[in-house]
């Protein structure tokens, strides 16, 4: 006989799909349980925590590696503070994110445009995307360096 209630089996499920993080799950849960009270949800996921279902290291280790060969260190940063990642842990990953920034930063490049801007209104383009992909100003000036001493 299974002794677990209705919202554990249902907070089970999520995590089956994918890793939530810990603020993710409980939003999850309180939407879809009416009746259940915080403290109720609180213990749930505590339990999880507790049994190992419910890892943030586990979430950002995913985010990391569902992200990096589309998106730069700021826009997972920003993603992993959105579902709630505890600061201590990013500010752990982020030498790791750096690192490999701007090899990341220059697969995008290449996969989206591979060939240098001709005009100022190129550049502006290409510039604009990969900030909208969360790279920073310094990493798309070495990823367009880079391609120009290719090319040359």
């Amino acid at each position: 006989m299974d002794t677990r209630s209705s919202l554990e089996l249902r907070a089970l499920r999520y995590l089956a799909q994918r890793e939530h993080s810990r603020l993710e799950l409980e939003q999850k849960l309180s939407a879809h349980a009416r009746f259940s009270t915080p403290e109720a949800i609180s213990n749930v996921l505590d339990k999880l925590e507790q049994n190992g279902f419910l890892s943030a290291e586990r979430v950002v280790e995913q985010v990391i590696r569902t992200r990096r060969s589309r998106f730069g260190s700021q826009r997972i940063i920003y993603e992993l503070k959105e579902k709630g990642i505890d600061e201590q842990l990013i500010d752990n990953i982020l030498p790791m994110l750096k690192e490999t920034e701007l090899d990341a930063a220059f697969k995008i490049w290449q996969k989206k445009f591979d060939q240098l801007p001709n005009t100022r209104e190129e550049r502006g383009k290409q510039m604009r995307f990969m900030m909208s992909r969360g790279f920073s100003m310094e990493i798309i000036q070495q990823v367009l360096s880079q391609a120009e001493e290719e090319n040359s």
